[in-house]
């Protein structure tokens, strides 16, 4: 019998669970999608127990393959989507639905603990995506609510306690509620202190420590033959960065799904960033990494293909942007369809394209979509190396990474080596990292990541197509402020007009 792990991501559109064996091969993956609640614009929620469910039928189906029928699964580990509030009853059952990372009805509690704290809380930025801001806004908008809620959770933490009975968070998800001193490694009292939040704090745990093993009645039913330990796991950008070999300072990762991250292992605690990158703990023991995040990236992405090239895949959609050329024959979009993060930390900006004209194409179009992504990305990058990081090499992970032709975009725009892995699972393989380390398989992480990674491409910049495409990013960052006003003003019309 041959052991393995499963490594579990509870992500925004899908729950997705991989069996992985000590060799770093994966011998079985299976998913299952989600769907959000949109009661009204800006409003992003589901159920928490949906994803509990997902999660199940996954490990089912996944254990019924014939490639698992002689394969113990000795260990499980959880990745999953950051920020979003689970708030459960003294029965630990939600209270109501989850309120997701990317939903931004919280601006007027961002405003309250900007006028106390100031912009930044415990080196992060004060966007509503946090999880404190969502607290808040239930505290103030469902006092009803608020008053049942025993102790909090984020989505693995959540389907965790489902799948062992234990209550519990770990320090890469805590790291990004706004609550949570990332120095100290535990709960800021000052914070909670300051908005009345007492009692509510679940338990801290290591991201590599088991908290349990699978429950023995939920254990059968699903298929198990034998006690699996469960390990607490890490926040998805976390897990996606170990599941990419992201541990050392000198590396560097580009992901690009709904959202976009560009993000850089760190231990120079002293670093001071702004421009609204965030600043988290890692899952690797006393690692952070810092990250700067593009709202709408791949969903920039699927806004084209849905209403401009709907009879095209997403590859035929690349084809057609190779078509064009540097800078889409003047035409700049911004990635803004939900807002944006970094650098603007901007609930309220919109996109935009910018020098269309009755010249351009289906081909220009595209590009411009590709171009305005990647730029964004890059102003990261940019804020990076201005505070001292040396970024030549990065790996490209996601959507971003299935292209050549958006790859070699990367490089030449990063002005850096941008390299693709050889096997991609994102997230799912840094929850099961965790796992096999924690089974004491290997002597350390650094020998799973060189026995787990290896690359099948590194596409190198050319550095006169950075120099024209610097050009149109320069353009690129004026578009922000000069929109800005405008967008402001349509919003408020439109909702006059509802």
């Amino acid at each position: 019998m041959e052991n393995a792990v499963l490594g579990i991501d509870i992500g925004t559109s899908s729950v997705k669970v991989i069996a992985v064996n000590n060799k770093g091969e994966v011998l079985e993956t299976m998913s299952e999608p989600l769907h959000l609640i949109q009661p009204q614009p800006g409003y992003n929620e589901q159920h928490p127990d949906r994803w509990f469910e997902a999660t199940k039928s996954c490990i089912k189906q996944l254990l019924k393959r014939d490639t698992m029928q002689h394969i113990h699964v000795k260990g499980i580990s959880l990745s999953g989507q950051m920020h979003s509030l689970v708030i459960l009853d003294d029965t630990y059952k939600p209270i109501r639905n989850a309120i997701l990372w990317n939903d931004t009805r919280s601006t007027a509690q961002c405003a309250t603990i900007k006028n106390i704290f100031g912009a930044y809380v415990l080196s992060n930025p004060v966007l509503e995506g946090f999880t404190l801001t969502k607290l808040l806004w239930v505290k103030d908008n469902e006092p009803n609510h608020w008053h049942k809620i025993t102790t909090f959770l984020l989505p693995k933490d959540y389907v965790r306690f489902k799948l062992t009975g234990k209550i519990n968070m770990e320090y890469s998800d805590a790291s990004s509620t706004l609550l949570f001193d990332s120095k100290e490694k535990m709960w800021s009292e000052i914070i909670g202190a300051q908005f009345d939040i007492h009692n509510i704090y679940p338990p801290l745990v290591a991201s590599g420590e088991m908290v349990g093993y699978v429950e023995n009645t939920l254990a059968q039913s699903l298929g198990f033959q034998n006690k699996v330990a469960v390990f607490a796991g890490g926040g998805d950008n976390a897990c996606g960065a170990l599941g990419a070999g992201i541990t050392h300072p000198s590396d560097t990762l580009c992901s690009i799904g709904t959202s976009g991250t560009l993000l850089t292992c760190e231990d120079n605690r002293n670093r001071v960033y702004r421009q609204n990158l965030h600043y988290f703990n890692h899952v690797i023991e006393d690692k952070a990494y810092v990250m700067g995040v593009t709202l709408a990236a791949g969903d920039s992405l699927n806004w084209l293909k849905k209403q401009v090239c709907s009879h095209l895949t997403f590859e035929q959609i690349m084809d057609l942007a190779n078509e064009s050329t540097i800078g889409a024959h003047g035409l700049i979009f911004t990635p803004y369809l939900s807002g944006e993060r970094t650098p603007h930390g901007d609930a309220y900006i919109r996109g935009s394209f910018v020098g269309l004209s009755n010249t351009h194409s289906k081909s220009d179009i595209a590009r411009s979509v590709i171009e305005g992504i990647t730029y964004s990305l890059y102003e990261t990058l940019v804020h990076l190396r201005e505070k001292g990081k040396e970024i030549t090499h990065i790996t490209s992970i996601g959507g971003g990474a299935k292209s050549d032709f958006w790859l070699q975009l990367q490089a030449d725009i990063f002005n850096a080596n941008v390299s693709k892995l050889k096997y991609e699972e994102g997230p799912c393989m840094g929850a099961a990292m965790i796992a096999i380390a924690g089974l004491g398989w290997y002597e350390n992480v650094d020998a799973i990541v060189e026995q787990f990674i290896s690359y099948e491409h590194t596409f190198h910049p050319d550095k006169e197509k950075h120099k024209r495409y610097m050009n149109y990013f320069e353009i690129y960052r004026d578009v922000y402020d000069h929109t800005r006003p405008l967008t402001t003003r349509l919003l408020e019309l439109s909702r006059e007009e509802k």
